[in-house]
């Protein structure tokens, strides 16, 4: 260990480094509590973060957003009914994006697709921290929550301006939008 951090996959780092670095400008949306900065990343320990990596997740669709705040939330032994939840359009500009889309993708990255849905991260983990350390600005990938992407931003490595708000957010209706994904399937 150098610095208090384990050496990074050699293997890893190449695979990561023959990816092209995507431009990305589209449309997002992020769900975050009432009340704080939906462009503010986080350091929480997430699929594609640790301490030490400042993400901010985004998702392909307005669903997908809203279902991964939703796992989060019903993983704990009580549904928080208080916070307000609200929905936020981020129009993203990014550069030098790795885009790992699929789960085929994955797994040659060496995630288990298997345990993807569930919250075993070390694998994730590493895929982000060495992209990051390659100098990517984020990552598309796939959601463990919807059929969708999602896109995690390395905040530290984007300048103001490259994600903007866009419109007015939408509250989070926990009851409505449980009944309305449960009449899908």
């Amino acid at each position: 260990m150098v610095n208090g951090h384990k050496p990074r996959d050699v293997v890893l780092l190449d695979a990561l480094d023959i990816l092209p670095r995507s431009v990305i400008q589209q449309r997002v949306w992020r769900t975050v509590r009432d009340g704080r900065d939906p462009l503010e990343g986080s350091k929480s320990r997430g699929r594609w973060g640790h301490d030490g990596i400042e993400t901010l997740y985004a998702s392909g669709v307005k669903d997908g957003s809203v279902a991964e705040i939703y796992s989060l939330l019903s993983a704990q032994p009580v549904f928080p009914s208080k916070p307000k939840w609200l929905t936020y359009q981020v129009q993203a500009d990014l550069e030098g994006v790795a885009c790992l889309p699929t789960l085929p993708a994955l797994a040659e990255l060496g995630v288990d697709l298997d345990r993807y849905h569930l919250r075993e991260y070390g694998r994730t983990q590493e895929i982000a921290d060495a992209a990051l350390f390659l100098g990517f600005t984020g990552m598309i990938v796939p959601s463990a929550r919807w059929d969708c992407y999602n896109l995690v931003v390395f905040t530290e490595r984007i300048d103001p301006g490259q994600l903007v708000l866009e419109g007015t957010p939408s509250p989070v209706d926990w009851d409505e939008w449980r009944g309305r994904t449960r009449s899908r399937t």
